[in-house]
């Protein structure tokens, strides 16, 4: 549980004025920020309020008792606080703002709970609604670090006035003691966050097998999204024990970072068995997934924090880059179950486009597939932040404008050189069958083992070629040397 959190001065205060220009009786947003169980503290950045819903309605209103025609007509702000309205809150709504926020999100910063903009008698009333949407908002936005089974609550009265924070328990029973009370204040957070870059580069292979044949039939299925899930998965364990490298020194102690500027992490992982030599030993592959390409990674550190938690920010945020990637070309994919333009290619045929790539079965697939994911662009945010979007081959950085204003409430900068973009080329999946895995490694085998038989060969022949010349020799010597002998006893007698 946090104990304390400390909430950025300059944006809370925007956000209140914000709220209260509003003519909103209650609003509900998402809260940025980050939360340490090692310090037990939180720290929030901003508040990022949530749109209106695909029919064009609020995702929080205030639903008043019914009273007399006589009692109704223009209400004040303070009349709406009866001691009977509850908040109705669209809770897949606000959950699904939470998924698509947190994929813009960066190591170090992330959807740590909601805000409600509401009376006090509302918000009293609405505790149960309150945590079932905590909660859908922590499932739609996890990640590998969930260390904590809280996320914040953060409650601002207009009458009066204040601001207070809660714990919300991340429990299965939610109950009136989910919600407990924290320390709560404004103060400067943002300007002490140090930046972290690491530039990643990756190679993953998986092994398709062969099903057997009374699993062909009554078996799911498997997609390359599937594989590629499983495989992210997998490699979670593999990146979380990686050394790492930190302005060329390697990161041994729990210390603190004391320099200032940026901090360039090289990330370093034990050498990894060679999938396709594994692959010609193998009875049951049929095909190999390659997962290859550069990837982009910030982290913002609190000056508190120590530096270890910069480098499990950078891990957590590859894994959470790889898999939002896969995500979008899923949801692309089940918004138009038609022909998609996503880079897919099928070298010399075309059956590959006709489908989705999550519905691209491997096993049915004959010949090779290539995919271009999505690229990683970065959008300057607050005191020399970064949130990221991810671009498709075909998409313009106006999608980019569109998503910042749709999701964070901001405007994306007109001038495009302050969009970082050091993603050059794109991560790119490719199947390959057995036989393109295997005759290449097999031939260099085989010519490798026909020149070692060549040579043994050659050997073998001069050894036999000259062998019968050693023996004559050695017999024409023996010989001498018996005459010689016979010679030397015969003069002495």
């Amino acid at each position: 549980m946090v104990k304390a959190v400390v909430g950025e001065e300059s944006q809370l205060h925007l956000a209140e004025d914000r709220l209260s220009r509003s003519s909103e009786p209650a609003q509900v947003g998402l809260v940025i920020g980050k939360l340490n169980s090692a310090l037990d503290r939180g720290f929030v950045f901003d508040l990022v309020p949530t749109p209106q819903n695909d029919a064009g309605q609020p995702a929080c209103s205030v639903l008043e008792p019914a009273k007399d025609n006589k009692k109704k007509g223009s209400k004040s702000k303070s009349q709406t606080s009866d001691s009977s309205s509850n908040l109705v809150i669209d809770k897949d709504w606000v959950a699904e703002h939470a998924r698509q926020v947190s994929r813009m999100m960066v190591g170090g910063i992330k959807v740590v709970g909601i805000y409600v903009w509401a009376s006090e008698a509302a918000f009293k009333n609405s505790t149960m609604v309150l945590c079932q949407t905590v909660k859908g908002v922590a499932e739609a936005a996890s990640t590998l670090e969930d260390d904590l089974d809280v996320r914040l609550l953060i409650h601002i009265c207009y009458s009066p006035r204040r601001w207070t924070c809660r714990n919300c328990t991340l429990s299965s029973n939610i109950t009136s003691s989910s919600l407990r009370p924290c320390d709560f204040k404004m103060g400067r957070v943002l300007t002490s966050l140090q930046t972290f870059k690491c530039l990643y580069n990756f190679d993953l292979r998986y092994m398709l097998l062969r099903l057997p044949i009374y699993q062909e039939k009554t078996s799911k299925s498997e997609t390359l999204v599937d594989v590629l899930c499983n495989g992210i998965s997998n490699y979670v364990k593999e990146l979380q024990g990686a050394k790492a490298v930190i302005d060329g020194n390697l990161v041994v102690n729990d210390e603190a970072c004391t320099t200032e500027g940026l901090h360039e992490v090289e990330l370093l992982l034990p050498f990894m068995k060679d999938m396709y030599i594994e692959a010609c030993s193998q009875k049951d592959v049929v095909g190999v997934v390659n997962f290859t390409g550069s990837l982009c990674s910030f982290s913002f550190l609190n000056s508190k924090e120590p530096i270890s938690q910069a480098v499990a920010d950078i891990k957590d945020d590859i894994i959470r880059s790889l898999g939002s990637r896969l995500d979008i070309i899923c949801d692309e994919a089940d918004e138009d179950p038609g022909p998609i333009d996503n880079g897919i290619k099928e070298a010399g045929n075309d059956l590959a486009s006709e489908k989705p790539v999550s519905q691209l079965v491997l096993h049915s697939l004959r010949k090779n597939c290539n995919l271009s994911l999505p690229r990683r662009v970065f959008v300057p945010w607050l005191a020399g932040t970064y949130i990221c979007d991810y671009l498709q081959p075909s998409e313009t950085l106006e999608v980019l404008k569109d998503h910042c204003v749709e999701l964070m409430s901001m405007e994306a900068p007109n001038d495009a050189s302050k969009i970082l973009e050091p993603e050059e080329e794109a991560i790119r999946v490719s199947t390959r069958s057995f036989w393109d895995v295997v005759i290449p490694y097999c031939s260099t085998s085989s010519s490798t083992q026909e020149k070692n038989i060549e040579i043994t060969g050659k050997e073998n022949s001069q050894k036999t070629s000259k062998s019968p010349s050693l023996y004559f020799v050695a017999a024409v010597i023996i010989l001498l040397l018996s005459v010689l002998v016979g010679f030397v006893f015969v003069r002495k007698s």
